[in-house]
């Protein structure tokens, strides 16, 4: 697949179901798994002007930034510290309607204004988490979450 995505403009879900088949193509036949990473995050990023989309990996009991798209972030995150850590610890998808009002959040920058985290599944372990933030409050949704866990699941 060309390495140019086609945009669509039209509902989020819309928009998730034009992105999949995209991602799709550029996960197929590549076994690296930071170059996917590097390329969901830039196709988000692209698609849907996300004010930072980004992993964490796990490495020594940290949250490790990897590959992202946006402003310069934090570098480590503490487990069960911050969304990025509580997702991790809970092993789920937290959704935060205002990051203002999430008890312990991680300001990596002040222009952030909701979020939405999605853990990374190897073998039934947490190995990262995916990062998305938004600088409008109220800006993640069920339909968010189906989808960003439909894109990360290619990866396994």
């Amino acid at each position: 697949m060309a390495e140019d995505l086609i945009i669509n403009k039209g509902s989020k879900e819309e928009q998730y179901k034009s992105l999949l088949p995209q991602i799709q193509g550029l996960l197929t036949g590549e076994t690296d798994f930071i170059a996917n990473l590097a390329n969901i995050a830039a196709a988000l990023k692209e698609q849907f002007n996300f004010f930072w989309v980004g992993f964490y990996l796990v490495k020594d009991n940290q949250l490790v930034l990897g590959p992202f798209q946006g402003p310069v972030a934090c570098t480590r995150i503490t487990y069960n510290r911050g969304v990025c850590g509580t997702s991790w610890a809970q092993k789920e998808t937290l959704i935060v309607p205002n990051v203002e009002e999430f008890p312990g959040h991680i300001a990596c920058s002040s222009l952030s204004k909701s979020e939405i985290v999605l853990p990374l599944f190897k073998n039934g372990e947490v190995i990262g988490v995916l990062d998305v933030d938004s600088s409008e409050l109220n800006t993640f949704d069920e339909i968010d979450e189906k989808y960003l866990k439909e894109i990360i699941e290619q990866l396994s």
